[in-house]
């Protein structure tokens, strides 16, 4: 092998390796260069992921946006909500005018105000009315600031509460925009001028991508218009929250997250190694490995375009965990192959070629496990595949090759002076390899026991399974109060204190919304413009007063806009539809049964505006019609988009074709998406994985079957965790949805390395319980070290403010768990089985032993 002439492809590679290191590792650096160089371009705002899938819904949602006017583009609306004992007070009145006034005298706010009336709220009706009160003739706009603080300033406390009244029962606006009612907690009593919260709408303009990407210009301008808020509302309090405050402060509890978890992660991964290894530079050795494999993966980030999103925070834990997995197997290999007759390179060629093997393997069902996810409807998801796949093949490039080229040349400069050190796992014969032995015991007296109490468990796994729910809500992603524990932490690691979710349940329980997720949408196209689609618009209505979704403002009406709510609303302000309407409506019901069509043009003519939010017109007809219905912030979104459907259940048996739709309905669709996903992943890495290493282990060892059996522990692992989930109330979520694949990859790399390291003892072995024996003090203590170190570095997820990335953390760990424990006490049981197949008939030094015999072939 020293001359590169073996015929055995493995050796060779090993030789390449040894006597080529100098080039190797002058490639691999002119390599890391090139890759490494788009790393700086990748995106690292840790943004919130926009988890979605293409679809009908998504369709006639683009329809709807399309075709009605669903509200200025490019604008994004800040909600700010003043509290206390009564903030319909004319002091808190007035501080939320003069709140106005600051707002606008901002610079960093006021650029980026939308033009015209860029905030409203209930102080602005309540002054406005208090304006025309006082002033002669009919009203006309709307006074200044100063205007409406003038005259709420002027009214003494039983003016102000019949002003406030008058301004609830006046309905919408004239001009339209949001209800009085929609400014005040959906549980206020009328006429008890008390209210324990008022809300403040303020409009800005934004850039298309606004949802999952703000600019940093409207990042600060909505984090000033809270410092802002709370000043001048004082003493009574106010938190504002827009899609700006939504993504900083999530995205900056995720980075004081890590700040907390990566120095934690960093001791635990050098403990376990100081201890596996015992050797400084063989530990910087890793470490250099590590930090190489992550920017290669960064540097891949940077040349195809993915920023950085919550689900893809898991991979660097995931390469760090895998890349100790590979160091440590090709480490130990190349310590047991030193003895006093082998030069350094010579034991590195004897190592490395019997574990590459094992090493490429895993590599090559690692990565398919992740690349499996590409079938994902979900693009996040296709993304965190696509990454953890192209950072796997790093990992194999990084301690495959240029780790072993550079250990060569740094032993061969050191051998001299360097004693070398006993792997603390393995060789040893201490309790950590007696404990190790525990699988190969029990598999050596009864392998098939341990088989049936594996399958006994996995059984119950597959029921938990099989009862997981797939849910999704966006607030799992936004973090949570930080704990006292952790809030007294010393600068740098103390995260800062975070209330957004607790603001956004406060806002959920108590307000309309508005934002898309807190609205469902029927689309009713065909001839809309007919009596009997108003009478089912009307049953629609009701099916919508039914369900608890459904708000219902605090005047008792319900948030739901559709064409009967704008002819309703039309005809109050103007006579001539109201005169239209009431000759087309025959039963005295509030509809119109004839002439439809003449009634809808006449409110359109007398409001367009309003008729372009619910109505779609072309050629003079009326093609489509919109039904918004506003729902209760914090519901499932699969609960959301039945009710959504029930609701155009009432359009069935007519000519019409009727759709639900809305971000909730689409957020639900992603749920199906998460079992398809489960699903699909499971199915082809599964197939992918059995087809490669049966075909491997055929042209290796010419045994296809071991290839096969390789598998059982993983499938094992995976129903144990699955069960667990369960047990543990954790649901399948786009991030706990990736699962499988990380169950698949990780669990076929141990199980390769213990099968590789069986074959090859089996041979030098006269019987399995040495063979067995050898694996576990071979292979076993490396395997215990790398999911040691990669389960350390998942667990500490559990200390992240963020509840996704500690249910990921969780989950993960346990996987890693689960696939070491199947590998070292499951396996080894197959493995005997397997042996004693495979060897029935055959005369050996142990059937001897024994004076047993075996059945013939």
């Amino acid at each position: 092998m020293a001359n590169g002439s073996s015929s055995d492809p493995l050796e060779r590679y090993a030789a390449l390796i040894t006597e080529r290191s100098k080039l190797v590792i002058l490639g691999f650096l002119v390599a890391t260069l090139v890759v490494g160089s788009a790393a700086g371009s990748v995106d690292s705002s840790l943004s919130l992921a926009q988890f979605q899938s293409d679809s009908p819904e998504q369709e006639k949602l683009d329809y709807i946006q399309a075709n009605f006017d669903t509200g200025p583009t490019n604008q994004t609306t800040v909600q700010v909500v003043v509290r206390g004992d009564n903030v319909l007070t004319k002091a808190s009145l007035l501080d939320t005018l003069r709140l106005q006034r600051a707002l606008r005298a901002n610079e960093t706010v006021n650029r980026t105000l939308v033009d015209g009336q860029a905030v409203v709220g209930f102080a602005n009706l309540v002054g406005t009315a208090a304006v025309h009160s006082d002033a002669e003739g009919p009203p006309t706009g709307t006074p200044s600031l100063d205007a409406q603080i003038a005259a709420i300033e002027g009214l003494n406390d039983s003016e102000l509460q019949a002003t406030i009244d008058s301004v609830l029962a006046g309905g919408a606006p004239p001009g339209g925009g949001p209800s009085a009612s929609a400014f005040l907690p959906t549980n206020y009593q009328s006429g008890s001028g008390q209210a324990g919260a008022r809300l403040l709408l303020v409009f800005q303009t934004a850039g298309p991508d606004v949802e999952s990407d703000p600019s940093g210009e409207l990042v600060a301008a909505q984090l000033a218009i809270e410092d802002i808020a709370r000043q001048e509302v004082e003493p009574a309090e106010a938190f504002a929250f827009g899609v700006g405050i939504l993504n900083e402060e999530s995205g900056q509890a995720t980075g004081d997250s890590f700040g907390l978890i990566g120095p934690v992660a960093l001791l635990l991964v050098l403990a376990v190694l100081v201890f596996a290894y015992r050797d400084v530079l063989d530990v910087a050795l890793g470490m250099l490995g590590i930090v190489l494999v992550l920017v290669w993966m960064a540097g891949f980030m940077g040349w195809v375009g993915i920023g950085f999103t919550q689900i893809l925070i898991a991979v660097p834990f995931l390469l760090i965990g895998l890349s100790i997995d590979y160091a440590l197997h090709v480490v130990m290999r190349y310590r047991e192959a030193q003895t006093d007759d082998r030069s350094v390179r010579e034991a590195m060629g004897v190592g490395l070629s019997e574990v590459v093997l094992a090493v490429a393997a895993a590599t090559v069902t690692t990565m398919v496990g992740f690349l499996s996810n590409l079938a994902s409807p979900i693009p996040p998801i296709r993304d965190f595949g696509l990454v953890a796949a192209a950072g796997i093949a790093a990992a194999f490039v990084v301690f495959g090759a240029f780790l072993p080229a550079l250990k060569v040349e740094l032993d061969g400069l050191l051998s001299r002076v360097r004693r070398w050190r006993r792997p603390a796992f393995g060789v040893d014969g201490g309790l950590v390899t007696r404990a190790l032995g525990v699988g190969a015991t029990a598999a050596k007296r009864a392998p098939v026991v341990v088989l049936v109490v594996a399958l006994v468990l996995s059984a119950g796994g597959v029921y938990g399974a099989a009862n997981t729910d797939t849910t999704f809500r966006q607030e799992d992603f936004l973090p949570r109060e930080t704990p006292d524990w952790m809030a007294s932490l010393p600068e740098p690691f103390a995260p800062g204190s975070y209330d957004l979710l607790a603001n956004v349940e406060y806002l959920n329980a108590n307000f309309l919304q508005f934002r898309d997720t807190a609205r469902t949408e029927i689309l009713i196209e065909g001839d809309v413009g007919t009596g009997e689609t108003f009478d089912r618009l009307a049953a629609a209505r009701d099916r919508a007063a039914a369900q608890n979704s459904t708000v219902v403002l605090s005047s008792g009406d319900l948030a739901v806009d559709d064409p009967l709510s704008f002819l309703d609303a039309t005809a109050a302000e103007n006579e001539t539809v109201a005169a239209a309407l009431d000759e087309a409506d025959t039963d005295g019901d509030g509809r119109p049964e004839r002439d439809v069509a003449a009634v809808l043009d006449t409110a359109y003519a007398a409001a367009p505006d309003r008729a372009d939010d619910v109505l779609f017109r072309e050629d003079g007809q009326y093609r489509a019609a919109r039904m918004t219905v506003s729902v209760q912030g914090g519901v499932p979104p699969s609960t959301l988009a039945a009710d959504a459907r029930a609701i155009a259940a009432a359009f069935d048996g007519t000519a019409l074709t009727v759709t639900a739709t809305g971000q909730p309905v689409l957020t639900a669709l992603v749920q199906d998406d998460l079992l398809v996903t489960l699903v699909e992943t499971f199915l082809i890495t599964l197939g992918v994985i059995l087809l490669f290493l049966a075909l491997l282990y055929r042209y290796r060892h010419g045994t296809a079957t071991l290839g096969a059996l390789t598998l059982v522990p993983v499938l094992v692992a995976l129903s144990w965790i699955l069960g667990t989930m369960y047990l543990l109330d954790i649901n399948f979520t786009t991030e706990t949805a990736i699962i499988t694949s990380i169950a698949i990859g990780l669990g076929v790399d141990y199980s390769i390395h213990v099968a590789e390291r069986f074959v090859l003892e089996r041979r030098r072995a006269d019987d399995v319980g040495t063979a067995l024996d050898a694996t576990v003090r071979g292979t076993g203590g490396a395997l215990l070290g790398s999911a040691a170190t990669t389960t350390a570095g998942f667990g500490v997820l559990v200390l992240a403010l963020v509840p996704s990335l500690q249910r990921f953390g969780t989950v993960t760990a346990f996987t890693i768990v689960y696939a070491f424990l199947a590998s070292v006490l499951v396996f080894p049981s197959v493995l005997v089985l397997w042996d004693r197949y495979r060897n029935r008939g055959a005369a050996t030094p142990e059937s001897t032993a024994r004076e047993s015999e075996t059945p013939t072939d």
